[in-house]
């Protein structure tokens, strides 16, 4: 829907359109690209700590959801890196999935240790709205693509659907019965931890006010253009790479990737070719009611690896 009036009706109704998608979801329900400035990562001091709080915001314009997620490989065997998006994604087969299965199935515990290495890694991507970054305070009201990892998405679901009597069930994504999310990141065995990250209690975006909520929705970046076929590279051509990866034939180098780091050693994800961005600078800007004056990191674990070897 493009209607703002319309907008904000229906959001009284999607907590729990939404709470159903992460109920389904709960139930089982790369080469040559390059930094897309539409993206927002949270930085880390020398000791791997950082702190930054965000606003996730709802479905864009003519979307449904607010989120799409986006499943992904990312492994190194003899003929280099193999880094592309999983077409599972969008519910084609994939030739690594299909190898992995026969690892798996034959029963062999150094198959089976292959196929965890080589298994599919799942990001998310949403809209949100930069609430405060003390690193970089320019970013501060800007509006942002940000991947994240099932660490978070399990944040956002426990708050959509507390375990507990005594808490009230709330839609982040809501710009008026929404909350604020704290990111507090710790360098844990080496790795990203966001387990202390956690939501700010139930309050309006932007003083609850029509006319500046209807600026950061208008200003959202679509999401659905990241799960299309053509950020999946045929099968064929997947196959082709695949094979030429694990048995030695191919070399992808460091220099080649552009990758972004999740929360967890098993999660670890990359940035795909995106479609280019048509904002000249990073971040959509947002002018608050109260402010006149009108906001996976540089060095992922793959490409670590890749410098390394």
């Amino acid at each position: 829907m493009s209607d703002f009036a319309s907008f904000k009706k229906s959001s009284k109704n999607a907590s729990q359109t939404l709470a159903s998608q992460l109920e389904k979801i709960a139930k089982g329900g790369g080469e040559n690209s390059y930094k897309d400035d539409r993206f927002w990562q949270p930085e880390v001091d020398k000791t791997g700590n950082g702190y930054a709080v965000i606003r996730f915001l709802p479905a864009p314009p003519n979307e449904d959801l607010p989120w799409v997620r986006v499943f992904s490989h990312g492994f190194q065997a003899k003929g280099g890196w193999y880094i592309e998006n999983c077409p599972t994604t969008i519910g084609q087969k994939c030739p690594v999935c299909e190898g992995n299965n026969e690892l798996w199935n034959s029963g062999d515990d150094a198959d089976k240790d292959i196929a965890r290495q080589r298994k599919r890694k799942l990001s998310y991507i949403s809209n949100i709205l930069v609430v405060e970054d003390p690193t970089n305070p320019s970013n501060n009201g800007k509006i942002f693509l940000y991947r994240y990892g099932k660490k978070i998405f399990d944040k956002i679901n426990d708050k959509m659907n507390p375990q507990y009597k005594d808490e009230d069930p709330v839609n982040p994504f809501d710009f008026w019965q929404g909350a604020n999310f704290k990111i507090k990141i710790r360098n844990v065995d080496g790795y990203r931890n966001y387990d202390k990250s956690e939501f700010s209690a139930s309050s309006p975006l932007l003083e609850g006010k029509d006319k500046e909520l209807e600026a950061v929705w208008r200003k959202e970046y679509a999401l659905q253009e990241f799960v299309k076929t053509d950020q999946f590279k045929p099968y064929s051509e997947l196959k082709t790479k695949f094979q030429s990866v694990i048995n030695g034939t191919s070399s992808t180098k460091a220099e080649d990737m552009e990758l972004s780091e999740d929360e967890e050693p098993t999660q670890k994800s990359f940035t795909p070719k995106f479609p280019s961005a048509d904002a000249k600078s990073p971040g959509r800007q947002v002018k608050a009611a109260s402010d006149d004056s009108g906001d996976d990191d540089a060095l992922d674990y793959f490409k670590r690896l890749a410098d390394e070897s």
